[in-house]
C-alpha cells in the first residue's frame, strides 16, 4: 500500500500547488491592485483590436475645416462672418443639429484691429446667425484643484434626475469641474445651448471613456455629443440611475446608456480617423455639394488642419481628431450601439478564475503536465475567442486578464512543483537503488570471503585502485566522455564483484597453496563465466532488462581477465573490443595480486610490479591505461601501504 498512498500525496501536493495560485488570483481579482486596471485596459484595446468593427450610422458627418479650407478662405481663426454663413448654409442645407467643436472665446480680431468701422460688429453678426437655432456651442471645463477664478461664462445645463441605489455611497457618479473655458457671453446668449467638450485619455494615454455628464456648481451640463443627439431626437427625459460605485446607466427617454461610475461611456469605435464623413468646409461654402449631404444629420463643426487640430489616441488610431471623437459618441447614442462590461463584474472573473484554475489543477495532478498545458492552451484560447466574439457582435467586454493570469500561475507553479516532486522521487529511488547496489555488491562479496578471506580483502583493494586509476584516465581525452563522475563512482563501487564466479571455483583449487596444474588452472578460468552467470540468473529473476548498473557489473567480471591483444579469457577480445571497466580492471587486478598476494607466487615490490605492467603495455593492457597508472602509481602505492599495515 505504499506506493500508491505516495502517488496520491504526491498528486495532492501538486494539486494544492495549482490551487494556490488560483486563489491569490481570485483575491486579485476582486481587490485589483493599481497595476491591474492599467493592463485590462490594455488587454480590452487588444480585444477590441482583434475583433470585427462595425461602421457608422448615416445620420453624423464633419464639416472639416482642414487644409483646403483654409487655402481658399485665408489662415484660422476666420471671421466671425464667415463663421455665420457656414452656419446659415449648414441650417439650410437642412442639418438636424450642428455642433461647433470650437470656442470663441475672444472678440473677433476684426473687431479689436478696426473699432471705428462702420460695418457692425462681426460677433453680433455670429450672435444673429445662432440665435435662429440648431447651434450647440462648444465649452472646455476645467478641474482646477485649487479653485482658480472662473471667467463668466453662459453655459446651458440640463435636468437630470439622478437615482442613487439604497446603499449610498457618497460618491457623485460624474466629474466636479471648477470652471469653464467657454465662449463669448454674447454668443452663447445667442445659442441658447452649449456642451462640453473634454474628453480626457487615461493615464496611458489612449482615449477610452468619454464623459456624457459633469458637474459644475451643483448643477449638470452635458457632453456636446449627448446634447447634440437630445436636440435631434427631441427627447426630454434624462435620468442618470447608479447601480453600482463603478457602473451607472443613463436613461435618454426610452433608451439606455451603460456608463460608468463618473457618468463615462466607453466609446464604441468605428474605425481610425476618416471613419465619419467629412465634408471640406470651403465646399459647403462655396455651394459645391448637395443638400442631401447634410439634410436631418447632426453636424459637428471642427478643424483637423494641421496645426489647429486637437488629436488623441485611440485603442484603433493614434491620431483621432477630437471632433472625431464627438461623431462617435453620438453615433453611438443614435445606433444604440454601446460597449459594456458585465454586470456580473468581479463575480464573473471569480467565477471564471476558479473554474478554470480548478480544471487545469485536476489535469495536471491526475494525468500529467503536457495534457494539462494543452487543456491550458485552448482555455485560453477559448477565453479570447470569447471575449473577442462578445464585443464583437454584442458589446459585451468580459476580461479574460484574470481567468489567463490564473491558469499561467497555476501552469508554471504546478509544473514547477511536478518537476520538484518528480526530482525528489528521481532522487529517492537513485539512493534506494544505490543502497541495494551497495547491499548486493556487499552480500556477494561476504559470499566471496566466506569461501576466501584473500580473495575477498583482495576485492576491496581493488575498489579503491579502480576509483584512483579511473579517475586518472578520465583526463584522456579519448576516456573523458565515458568516464563520468557517475560512471567512475559506479565502477569503483562494483570493482569487488570482478571475482565473485570463484565462489564456483573447488575449494581444493581455489586454496592450492602451489601452482595449478593445466587442468586446475582450465577450470580456475571458469570464474569469469561462472561470475556472469550468477548476474545473468539474478536479471532473470527479477525481470531487469538493459541495467547500466547490471551491464557494467556483467562487463568487469567476464572481462577483466581479457588482454589487449586477444589472447586474454574467456572469449580472446582484442583492443578496444574490451570494454573499458574491463581494461580498469585488468591492471588494478594484476597490482594487487602481485603486491600482496602470495598464494600462487611470491610478492613483489611496488616498483617491480609498475615495471612489470609497463612491460605488458599494449600486449596485456591498454597503453592508455598503462600510461594512467604510471601517472598514479604514488598514490595506489601509498593506499597499498596503508591498507597493509
Amino acid at each position: 500500500m505504499t506506493a500508491p498512498t505516495d502517488a496520491a500525496t504526491r498528486r495532492g501536493r501538486v494539486f494544492l500547488c495549482g490551487i494556490v495560485p488560483v486563489i491569490v488570483t481570485a483575491l486579485l481579482a476582486v481587490y485589483r491592485p493599481a497595476f491591474f486596471p492599467r493592463l485590462d485596459d490594455s488587454i480590452y484595446d487588444t480585444v477590441m483590436r482583434s475583433g470585427s468593427i462595425q461602421s457608422p450610422g448615416k445620420r453624423v458627418v464633419i464639416v472639416d475645416i482642414d487644409e483646403r479650407s483654409l487655402n481658399e478662405l485665408g489662415q484660422w481663426p476666420w471671421r466671425r462672418d464667415v463663421i455665420g454663413k457656414l452656419v446659415t448654409r449648414l441650417r439650410d442645407m437642412g442639418a438636424a443639429v450642428i455642433g461647433m467643436d470650437i470656442i470663441f472665446a475672444e472678440s473677433d480680431r476684426l473687431e479689436i484691429r478696426e473699432t471705428n468701422a462702420s460695418h457692425a460688429n462681426p460677433d453680433q453678426l455670429l450672435a444673429d446667425v445662432l440665435r435662429q437655432g440648431k447651434v450647440i456651442l462648444g465649452y472646455g471645463l476645467t478641474f482646477d484643484s485649487a479653485g482658480r477664478v472662473r471667467t463668466l461664462c453662459v453655459l446651458h445645463p440640463v435636468n437630470v434626475a439622478v437615482v442613487h441605489p439604497r446603499e449610498e455611497t457618497g460618491l457623485l457618479p460624474y466629474f466636479h469641474a471648477t470652471g469653464a473655458v467657454c465662449s463669448l457671453p454674447l454668443l452663447a446668449e445667442a445659442a441658447g445651448s452649449s456642451a462640453f467638450l473634454n474628453a480626457a485619455p487615461d493615464p496611458d494615454g489612449i482615449l477610452r471613456r468619454v464623459p456624457l455628464l459633469a458637474e459644475l456648481d451643483g448643477r449638470l451640463y452635458p457632453g456636446l455629443a449627448l446634447a447634440a443627439v437630445k436636440a435631434a431626437t427631441g427627447a426630454r427625459d434624462l435620468t442618470l440611475r447608479v447601480d453600482t460605485v463603478n457602473a451607472a446607466t443613463l436613461n435618454i427617454d426610452t433608451l439606455a446608456v451603460p456608463v460608468d461610475g463618473k457618468g463615462n461611456l466607453l466609446a464604441r469605435y468605428r474605425g481610425k480617423k476618416g471613419t465619419f464623413p467629412q465634408l471640406s468646409a470651403a465646399d459647403i461654402l462655396n455651394n459645391r455639394l448637395p443638400a442631401a449631404t447634410v439634410r436631418d444629420k447632426i453636424v459637428f463643426v471642427g478643424t483637423t488642419a494641421l496645426g489647429t487640430r486637437e488629436v488623441v489616441a485611440t485603442p484603433l488610431d493614434t491620431l483621432f481628431a477630437g471632433v472625431e471623437v464627438q461623431a462617435t459618441i453620438a453615433d453611438n447614442l443614435l445606433e444604440h450601439s454601446f460597449i459594456r462590461r458585465s454586470p456580473l463584474g468581479t463575480v464573473l472573473d471569480v467565477e471564471l478564475v476558479v473554474a478554470s484554475g480548478l480544471a487545469i489543477s485536476i489535469v495536471v495532478a491526475l494525468i500529467g503536465v503536457t495534457p494539462g498545458v494543452a487543456l491550458g492552451a485552448a482555455g485560453i484560447g477559448g477565453l479570447w475567442a470569447t471575449s473577442v466574439w462578445l464585443l464583437s457582435t454584442r458589446g459585451l467586454f468580459v476580461s479574460p486578464l484574470f481567468p489567463t493570469i490564473g491558469i499561467l500561475s497555476a501552469l508554471a507553479l504546478m509544473t514547477f512543483a511536478k518537476f520538484t516532486v518528480e526530482r525528489r522521487r528521481a532522487e529517492t529511488a537513485g539512493r534506494q537503488r544505490t543502497a541495494a547496489q551497495r547491499l548486493m555488491v556487499q552480500t556477494l562479496l561476504s559470499l566471496t570471503e566466506t569461501r576466501d578471506a584473500e580473495t575477498g580483502r583482495h576485492s576491496r583493494r581493488t575498489q579503491m585502485y579502480a576509483r584512483i586509476l579511473a579517475q586518472e584516465l578520465s583526463t584522456h581525452p579519448e576516456y573523458r566522455d565515458y568516464l563520468t563522475a557517475e560512471r567512475i563512482d559506479l565502477l569503483a563501487s562494483l570493482a569487488p564483484l570482478h571475482d565473485i564466479g570463484k565462489v564456483g571455483i573447488p575449494d581444493q583449487i581455489l586454496n592450492k597453496p602451489g601452482a595449478l596444474t593445466p587442468d586446475e588452472m582450465a577450470e580456475m578460468r571458469k570464474h569469469p563465466t561462472l561470475g556472469r552467470e550468477v548476474i545473468v540468473k539474478a536479471e532473470q529473476q527479477v525481470g531487469v532488462h538493459d541495467d547500466a548498473t547490471l551491464a557494467m557489473a556483467k562487463d568487469i567480471v567476464y572481462t577483466h581477465h581479457e588482454r589487449w591483444d586477444g589472447t586474454g579469457y574467456p572469449q580472446g577480445l582484442r583492443g578496444t573490443g574490451i570494454p573499458i571497466p574491463g581494461r580498469v580492471m585488468a591492471i588494478v587486478d594484476v597490482y594487487d595480486a602481485a603486491v600482496t598476494r602470495t598464494l600462487y607466487r611470491r610478492t613483489m615490490s611496488h616498483d617491480d610490479t609498475v615495471k612489470f605492467i609497463m612491460a605488458g603495455k599494449g600486449t596485456h593492457f591498454d597503453p592508455a591505461v598503462v600510461d594512467a597508472f604510471v601517472r598514479a602509481a604514488s598514490v595506489i602505492e601509498h593506499v597499498s601501504r596503508e591498507e597493509s599495515q
